[in-house]
């Protein structure tokens, strides 16, 4: 089951065990530079707002609606990253245009071990982009479909689907009983607190600036997901004046440049768990161009501009399992 709460994503699976939920929020953030150096994790500045596709059902295109789900505004080149929170462990895929964000192979319902193609919570907190080597991603970025930049369009030539897709895995109940009279409650929940049909053009999410960030291995084992049970949800992707046309909403304060980030004093993290191993990365995935190298190859200028930011190691926060705090607000 699927629930819309405050602009969160909760998936329970109480036919499993009624412990067994978790939520998922997308949040608004800084896009780092597009200049190939490896940086920081930008702080969240708040959650995307989300809004059921049966709601505006007669606005939005029919393959929405056949998808279902929900969608949010996104500005052209704003950037995002996916928070997960939950104690129940599950193992959570993430697609961008149908293209798995941790492997790049393409999308589909059902888990795979080797290579490893989903996230799984508590052990990650978020996920910034595309896990393109081992402890570096690159960011995502929305750009509109049919320009070429998102990995649907590099990989196969075409347009077609966009947005995110999300399929959210429990543990088995008999694994998870098991676990916790192994080591007790977890006193460390993890969580990331964060400050007619419409003529439309899709957006979809594209490889941006590097970041460094551990994809962790999946430490429980393959056996312990409960396979046959599953939960899939849709997040499609408007642009700011689609967005306004179709809920009547003004969208999200424009995203801040790297110079109003830096000048507010905002932090940058980095996680770390000394226990878990990372993943490799996807050689398939960091073959792609990121968007700044794809319009250098088109004779275009950077979005950016080539804009500088320089994190303050003194900013830098560094967080643990134990204090996850990853709160980037201005006052």
């Amino acid at each position: 089951m699927i629930e819309l709460q405050h602009d969160t994503l909760t998936f329970s699976f109480p036919e499993v065990h009624r412990e067994a939920r978790c939520s998922i929020s997308f949040e608004r953030t800084l896009r780092i530079p597009d200049d190939d150096r490896e940086y920081p994790l930008p702080a969240g500045l708040g959650e995307f707002p989300l809004h059921h596709v049966d709601d505006y059902a007669h606005r939005l295109p029919q393959r929405w609606n056949d998808h279902g789900g929900v969608f949010m505004p996104m500005y052209q080149a704003e950037a995002l990253w996916i928070s997960f929170d939950g104690s129940y462990p599950m193992a959570v895929k993430v697609s961008a245009g149908k293209v798995d964000a941790v492997t790049g192979q393409p999308f589909s319902n059902e888990l795979h071990r080797r290579p490893q193609d989903y996230v799984v919570i508590p052990d990650q907190p978020w996920l910034d982009g595309f896990c393109v080597r081992k402890g570096l991603i690159r960011q995502f970025v929305a750009m509109p479909l049919g320009q070429g930049y998102t990995p649907e369009e590099q990989f196969t030539g075409a347009a077609e689907h966009g947005g995110l897709q999300v399929v959210v895995y429990p543990m088995k109940a008999s694994q998870y009983e098991r676990l916790m009279a192994e080591r007790g409650p977890d006193p460390y929940e993890i969580d990331a607190i964060c400050c007619s049909a419409l003529p439309y053009s899709e957006m979809g999410l594209a490889p941006g600036g590097m970041m460094r960030q551990e994809v962790f291995s999946d430490d429980y084992g393959f056996s312990v997901w409960e396979r046959d049970v599953r939960s899939r949800c849709f997040v499609h992707l408007l642009n700011s004046g689609q967005y306004r046309t179709v809920t009547g909403y003004a969208p999200p304060y424009e995203p801040p440049t790297a110079a109003d980030y830096t000048g507010a004093g905002l932090p940058w993290f980095e996680y770390f768990d000394a226990d878990l191993k990372a993943l490799e990365g996807a050689p398939r995935l960091d073959r792609l161009d990121s968007v700044g190298a794809r319009r250098v190859k088109a004779g275009k200028p950077p979005l950016d501009h080539r804009e500088n930011v320089e994190p303050d190691s003194t900013q830098i926060e560094r967080l643990r399992k134990s204090h996850l705090v990853r709160d980037g607000s201005a006052a």
